[in-house]
């Protein structure tokens, strides 16, 4: 979405507008850290983000590639700037091109700084002098395609402090096809709506995004305001000095004369305003929290879907996926990437997309051996990899190997029921409460557009010893309301559904639409999520010694145990799934592996080989018609 439409949404709601600046690190280690981190601040609710162009496209590639992760994978609008220096026209075609194929609707034509090492600015031969040559290449080449927005200097730049030049420069930019302005930080509120004032007064009327820098430490917030010529206020300096060597303290200071600063210039008039993050989160979510734009949990208000959409070219319309990656967003954006069209309204035929291989990159196990052993340790019995989900769902872990973000607010209506299975041995991947008809609004459950209800049946994936499914599954034949697929790392697979077709799992029903169902659960899904879930465990066995204790333990439950998942078709229901495990349970939890021994209220379960036989409720046909 163009972010001139944005942020006039913010203005027709009276609700301001923010968002974040990111620039690329100088290491691959600082690029994955800024992944993880800007994968956290979409949780803040930005309305875009913008990433930064080295001078002369010094570090166009990862400009580019940054771009396609926020836009593709991270699902945030963003911007990419594109400066004039050094720029040959082939660079800005380049650029240009990858914005368009990540899905990129928005750019920021700068003219930029000189190189380091030249003291004035000058174009290359077959380049652009100003930023405004490049506001009109962009807006011929293509179209209305990209929103196109241009900077503001309140307070002047480096090389013109004449107000009125800049802004007849500024009046030129926005009438060759400038939709909106972002400013240069700045920390004089008067100057800066005096300047807005001025703009309106010029016949300037596209929105004005204000630049606006958190404090982290005394020492950067001197340097980037001396670097910028920004005037400071003597409050400021003030109230700063005494406490300079706290960093704490000046932070907590900080963000209560930026937080001052923003409501004026929202009580100006201007409601958007834009964070020059500096690649940290902490100083921009304090200011945001201040001004209560987020919530102190920063969970985003409004979702268009139960999960996080990708902003990719092709994927804008997508509304339906598999539940089985609910935790693992990235690793699906990455196995179908290579898809030509996404579904949209249904899930379509089950046999016509192809999940991408293994290997692509995001769909492993992250971290270093080093960095997951300090975050589970090393388990050596049962009990020890129960206590790992049980301090998952208590919170006291922020990940999981199949789970890359901390457990939901919605696990919070079954976190028992999940904590008392995995304490019986009974490993929980994947889950979800039912719900019926929850408001669209519902702070935990709610979901697309305002006025409608969403519902959605109880789900259940986990890890279960072989020995145990056997009396499972009969109990969910019992029930007559439940379906289930199971499947080994072997590919020993059964269900009792009579079709690999979709059943949804979560639906909407709004005001003038038609009804939405954006999770299923689907035959070739699962077996496609199956390699990868028993592909994590085997990483994270891996990240152990050959012949540890560690890794033979993980190693056993991988190659031995299966992967199910159960629906309970019957959405009224809250607890019934759960009561398929009464009694379920592995005992010697402590011991060794041979001790692992899964009991059936007190007694030995049926053998394996009733599955492996025919099992009455099982439907291996279906399986079968998948996988040939």
């Amino acid at each position: 979405m163009h972010i001139s439409k944005k942020l006039a949404e913010a203005y027709a709601s009276g609700t301001p507008a923010f968002s974040f600046e990111f620039f690329p690190p100088k290491t691959s280690q600082g690029v994955q850290n800024l992944y993880d981190r800007m994968d956290r601040m979409h949780d803040l609710g930005p309305s875009f983000v913008d990433v930064t162009w080295g001078a002369g496209g010094s570090q166009s590639h990862l400009t580019c590639e940054m771009v396609h992760f926020a836009q593709t994978v991270v699902g945030l609008e963003t911007c990419m700037h594109l400066t004039c220096t050094d720029m040959a026209k082939e660079k800005v075609d380049s650029a240009l091109s990858e914005a368009y194929k990540a899905g990129c609707t928005n750019i920021l034509a700068l003219r930029g700084d000189p190189p380091r090492d030249t003291e004035k600015w000058q174009a290359i031969e077959g380049g652009f002098r100003y930023a405004l040559d490049l506001v009109k290449y962009i807006r011929a080449k293509y179209g209305d395609h990209f929103d196109i927005g241009v900077a503001g200097y309140p307070e002047g730049c480096d090389d013109q402090k004449d107000q009125d030049i800049l802004m007849a420069h500024l009046k030129e930019k926005v009438d060759a096809g400038g939709t909106f302005i972002v400013t240069q930080m700045f920390y004089d509120v008067d100057n800066f709506c005096a300047w807005v004032d001025r703009c309106r007064a010029e016949g300037i009327t596209v929105p004005i995004v204000p630049g606006i820098m958190p404090i982290q430490t005394h020492a950067a917030f001197l340097r980037r305001a001396n670097g910028m010529h920004c005037k400071i206020p003597q409050k400021w300096i003030d109230a700063l000095e005494p406490i300079k060597n706290d960093d704490a303290a000046v932070r907590e200071v900080g963000k209560g004369l930026v937080a001052e600063m923003c409501r004026r210039i929202i009580d100006h008039g201007v409601l958007a305003l834009h964070f020059y993050t500096m690649n940290l989160a902490q100083s921009t979510k304090m200011v945001l929290e201040e001004l209560d734009l987020v919530s102190r949990g920063g969970t985003p208000t409004k979702k268009a879907l139960p999960w996080r959409q990708s902003l990719g070219l092709s994927r804008r319309e997508e509304d339906v996926r598999p539940v089985f990656w609910k935790n693992r967003h990235k690793s699906y954006v990455a196995r179908t990437q290579d898809w030509d069209e996404f579904p949209n309204g249904r899930w379509g035929d089950s046999r016509s997309p192809a999940f991408g291989e293994l290997d692509a990159y995001g769909i492993g196990l992250k971290g270093t051996n080093e960095q997951n052993i300090k975050t589970w340790g090393k388990p050596e019995s049962l009990r020890d990899i129960s206590d790992i989900f049980v301090r998952f769902l208590q919170n006291d872990l922020k990940t999981l190997p199949w789970s890359e973000a901390p457990v939901t607010d919605e696990a919070q209506a079954i976190k028992n029921e999940l904590i008392d299975l995995n304490r019986r041995g009974l490993l929980t991947i994947t889950s979800q409460p039912s719900v019926n008809g929850a408001k669209s609004s519902d702070p935990v459950h709610g979901w697309g557009p305002p006025g409608g209800y969403v519902y959605q049946k109880a789900y259940l994936e986990l890890l279960i010893s072989p020995a145990l499914i056997t009396e499972l599954i009969d109990r969910i034949d019992r029930t007559q309301t439940m379906t289930f697929h199971a499947v080994d790392k072997a590919g020993d697979a059964r269900t009792n559904s009579n079709s690999d077709g979709p059943n949804a799992v979560t639906w909407g029903v709004f005001p003038g639409k038609e009804i939405v169902q954006p999770t299923i659960v689907e035959t070739v899904s699962f077996l496609a999520w199956k390699d990868e879930a028993f592909r994590l465990g085997t990483d994270w066995a891996n990240c152990h010694p050959a012949g540890s204790p560690s890794r033979k333990l993980i190693d056993y439950i991988m190659n031995n145990w299966y992967l199910i998942n159960i629906v309970d078709n019957d959405f009224h229901s809250t607890r019934g799934i759960f009561d398929l495990f009464e009694g379920l349970q592995v005992k010697n939890l402590d011991g060794p592996l041979e001790g692992i021994e899964p009991t059936v209220n007190g007694h030995s379960p049926k053998p394996i080989t009733e599955l492996n036989g025919n099992h009455k409720v099982t439907n291996a046909k279906v399986f079968e018609e998948v996988l040939n």
